[in-house]
């Protein structure tokens, strides 16, 4: 396997974080988003978004976190990141798509530049659209967590899984932005644990090869 994957990408680091809790070995190969090397020709033949992750397998070519890591739950299925009910695999998809499908996309690396550089919109205002709209999505999730029975050490149960591995992500970024996480307790009870773990621990930004 080769991963392409930057420090910094939450999409990556979702991909990361996955390869890990299953064991899987892979090449890495780094594409730094600054400076734009995800628009070279010879990366976009390898994912015509101009998008990390690219996960490579053999002859197969996956761009989408969330695809990747379903890819690698069907193909590698032991340890599970997907609970056995289809009741519990909705559960967890609907935590994981909140962060991954809500939150994420309108507060990511491409989407601030275009505020900052297109919009003109100011630093400050920046930081307020960021966390607003990463405020808006915590909550809910905080909301669907908190008190609820299926939620054990980490975000389905005792064992982590796809919710996990999209949350931890989340969590580092809103660090990196400063947002108040004193309304979600739950939130960070949760990511602490993950983060006890090696295969977390590893895949963190700051111990990337091309951490900056």
């Amino acid at each position: 396997m080769k991963l392409y994957t930057y420090y910094r990408s939450s999409a990556a680091y979702r991909v990361r974080i996955a390869l890990n809790l299953k064991g899987l070995e892979r090449e890495e190969a780094y594409v730094h988003l600054r400076r734009q090397e995800q628009r070279a020709p010879a990366y976009l033949k390898e994912n015509p978004q101009g998008l990390v992750p690219t996960l490579i397998d053999g002859d197969v070519g996956i761009g989408q976190s969330l695809a990747i890591i379903e890819y690698l739950e069907e193909t590698h299925p032991e340890p599970p990141l997907l609970p056995a009910t289809p009741a519990a695999r909705a559960r967890v998809r609907q935590l994981a798509l909140l962060i991954a499908a809500d939150i994420h996309p309108i507060d990511n690396l491409k989407v601030l530049n275009y505020l900052t550089r297109e919009m003109g919109v100011d630093e400050a205002d920046r930081l307020k659209w960021y966390r607003h709209w990463v405020d808006e999505g915590l909550t809910a999730l905080e909301a669907l967590l908190a008190g609820n029975a299926d939620t054990g050490r980490y975000c389905h149960g005792d064992a982590p899984g796809l919710a996990d591995v999209c949350l931890v992500p989340q969590m580092y970024n809103a660090a990196r932005f400063e947002v108040d996480m004193a309304p979600y307790p739950t939130l960070c009870r949760i990511n602490d644990a993950c983060l006890e773990l090696a295969a977390f621990a590893d895949a963190a930004p700051d111990v990337q090869p091309d951490a900056e």
